[in-house]
């Protein structure tokens, strides 16, 4: 198969490492680039390593082979060569204004082609490092959910100058690699991700400062509840199956949600004593040496979810978690599917 248009990778990290593996599981020609040459060496070896354990355990993404797709991905020695022939560049360098305006300034200087430019930042807006760039009109924000490989949703953030047909084609391209793009209309300080995510930080830590709850049941109460809860469907839509309809949820439930989202307090600073008692709470239960191998396990159930939520809506089509919660079928932490009568059906992952 011959293999589609280059990639440019800017930035070797995890999140660079990250979107090399999802260019090329749809065929894309990948280079990588990084100011430190050597870690580019080390990145295209733990992306090959990565895709043939994926492989092994039926996980990778896409219909190459591992052998397939690591033959796609290449490094480069400049940042020339790496811009050569592009229709793509994804910039993944650390979180600071100053080094992305740097960074984007000296791509902006070098490219002889149009590509669409984007950065993975997860909280500075375009328009704080695109804005001076010739190019800006072709740059936008693509900011994945980590870990990208795993979880598909990213953030496309236009900058006030990107051309609208420019957001249109990031957004096609990104359905096809396998993403699934949503589009922020507005510059907002930490996206939408972020800020969803900061809601649910500020009241969780309330709650441990208060008292009201431990470290561990807090965690609980996502991971065995609001997480399972909003697996396969977003909040409004969960509302919307849990009464008859948005309307009836409002009549019914719209004055205790703002009673109770009235006693929320102002916003803290995470530090102090509170901040150390969920230090202590969080190694305790997954001590810092064993950080990758909790990753890994993460890694692994969000990839199983992922591919069983696609293999239920071959299944049941159009069917939702509460459509199938009807047919008595229970989703254990497992390769199987086990209804109530405890019959098997065999789940293909």
């Amino acid at each position: 198969m011959a293999s589609k248009e280059k990639v440019a990778i800017i930035g070797s990290g995890l999140i660079g490492q990250s979107w090399a593996m999802i260019f090329v599981s749809a065929g894309y020609r990948v280079q990588m680039y990084d100011n430190q040459p050597e870690k580019v060496i080390t990145a295209i070896k733990s992306i090959v390593d990565q895709l043939n354990n994926l492989e092994s355990k039926k996980l990778l993404r896409g219909n190459l082979s591992a052998s397939e797709q690591a033959a796609l991905i290449s490094g480069a020695t400049t940042m020339s060569e790496v811009l050569q022939d592009v229709f793509w560049v994804q910039e993944c360098v650390f979180e600071d204004v100053a080094l992305k305006q740097k960074v984007f300034k000296h791509i902006d200087s070098m490219l002889k082609c149009d590509p669409i430019l984007c950065s993975s930042t997860s909280f500075i807006p375009p328009s704080q490092f695109m804005g001076h760039t010739r190019h800006r009109s072709s740059a936008l924000v693509n900011h994945p959910v980590n870990p990208p490989y795993f979880a598909p949703l990213t953030e496309l953030v236009p900058s006030p100058w990107t051309k609208p047909e420019i957001v249109s084609r990031a957004k096609a391209i990104l359905t096809e690699v396998g993403q699934k793009p949503i589009v922020v209309k507005k510059e907002v300080p930490g996206f939408i991700i972020n800020r969803i995510q900061d809601a649910i930080f500020a009241e969780a830590y309330r709650l441990i400062e208060d008292d009201v709850v431990s470290v561990e049941d807090l965690d609980a109460v996502m991971s065995e509840g609001l997480g399972m809860r909003y697996a396969f469907t977003g909040p409004w839509e969960t509302a919307h199956l849990n009464a008859n309809g948005m309307t009836e949820y409002f009549e019914k439930y719209a004055q205790g949600i703002f009673d109770v989202q009235s006693t929320f307090k102002p916003v803290k600073k995470m530090e102090g004593p509170t901040a150390e008692k969920i230090i202590e709470a969080m190694n305790k239960k997954v001590p810092l040496e064993t950080l990758n191998e909790r990753r890994k396990w993460r890694d692994e159930n969000n990839r199983l979810i992922l591919k069983s939520a696609l293999e239920i809506n071959k299944k049941f089509r159009f069917l939702d978690l509460a459509s199938l919660l009807q047919y008595n079928i229970i989703f254990i932490h497992s390769e199987q599917w086990i209804d109530q009568g405890s019959s098997v059906m065999d789940f293909l992952l």
